[in-house]
């Protein structure tokens, strides 16, 4: 099969398309073919090395994707050959087949594209699972979006929208903004020409916000931060724009206010349960037409290196697409 293959920690001109031997099938695994592969932020660190877990070399990088089921192993229960899916884990999302645990993969709906499922399982399941489990998010509450046009974070405005609450989005280009709005934004804030707290607290009455999605971490943390209302919840995702933040801890002691670490794929893995029915909330979000992953651009597998250039330059308005 083809694949883009990682033989070494480094940068992402070091990979390269191979053709490999197809996965094996083990017992309690599905054979995927692969449609379409969605791009993170995490898949760059993986090929760099920096992410929190290091893949033994060498990989298939792509922690998520979309496809129909080819083959059952034994013990798959629910499925069968046929089946659309999409699917999720740390690699093997990049090649024209993956084999996939039960447990990691879910059926999509049928009005649903291979590209839009691609793009749905880590930054809706993400958004989701901070919005409704970590921050308890209830009707009537603002939320601030860092980053609000990438892939999270156009996930996070859609979905906060579509749980009632008021959203502030915030990113670096007034074009980025007015995709924002384009999906559910209620105001935005340009933070290369405005202040980010300023402003942020113009929006509010001086109150605040109730709700912060930070995936953008760097200087933004604690400016967004000292702009968070009483009892306010910083969700902490990650840390796109590259250093992590120390936040001083008088901050949230004056605010009531707590700092709220997001680790989606860990409580999928301690939560199947909790895991699927977010899954099956988002998917009925979808077909209610609350929700509609958007696609910025689809590269082929051999185009890799302009697919990575849009994540890691921040140029990425939606999901990132590979095609194997």
């Amino acid at each position: 099969m083809k694949a883009l293959y990682c033989r070494e920690f480094g940068p992402e001109a070091n990979l390269k398309v191979e053709e490999i031997d197809d996965p094996a099938v083990p017992q309690g695994h599905a054979l995927i073919d692969v449609k379409a592969a969605g791009l993170n932020f995490p898949d760059l660190l993986c090929v760099r090395g920096e992410y929190q877990f290091k893949p033994p070399l060498p990989f298939v990088p792509g922690g998520e994707g979309a496809g129909v089921i080819t083959e059952l192993g034994d013990g798959v229960e629910g499925f069968k050959i046929g089946d659309r899916v999409c699917f999720n884990g740390l690699t093997g999302a990049f090649a024209s087949k993956v084999a996939s645990p039960a447990g990691t993969f879910v059926k999509i709906p049928d009005s649903m594209s291979f590209e839009e499922a691609a793009g749905l399982t880590v930054v809706y399941a993400t958004s989701y699972y901070a919005l409704k489990q970590r921050a308890n998010l209830k009707p009537g509450e603002t939320v601030l979006v860092l980053g609000a046009a990438g892939g999270v974070g156009l996930a996070t405005v859609e979905l906060a929208k579509a749980m009632g609450a008021k959203v502030i989005a915030a990113a670096s280009t007034d074009e980025k903004l007015a995709v924002a709005k384009e999906h559910g934004a209620d105001e935005g804030i340009n933070y290369s020409t405005e202040d980010l707290k300023a402003r942020t607290k113009e929006l509010t009455g001086g109150q605040g916000v109730d709700v912060i999605y930070d995936p953008v971490g760097g200087e933004l943390a604690e400016t967004a931060f000292r702009a968070i209302g009483w009892e306010g919840r910083h969700l902490v995702i990650g840390f796109a724009s590259g250093p992590i933040p120390k936040l001083p801890l008088n901050l949230p002691l004056l605010k009531g206010a707590s700092a709220v670490g997001v680790f989606w794929g860990a409580w999928a893995m301690r939560d199947p349960k909790g895991h699927y029915q977010n899954m099956s909330e988002l998917f009925d979000f979808f077909e209610t037409g609350k929700i509609k992953p958007h696609v910025a651009a689809q590269y082929s597998l051999d185009d890799f290196l302009p697919a990575f250039a849009e994540l890691s330059e921040r140029r990425a308005i939606g999901k990132v697409v590979l095609k194997p």
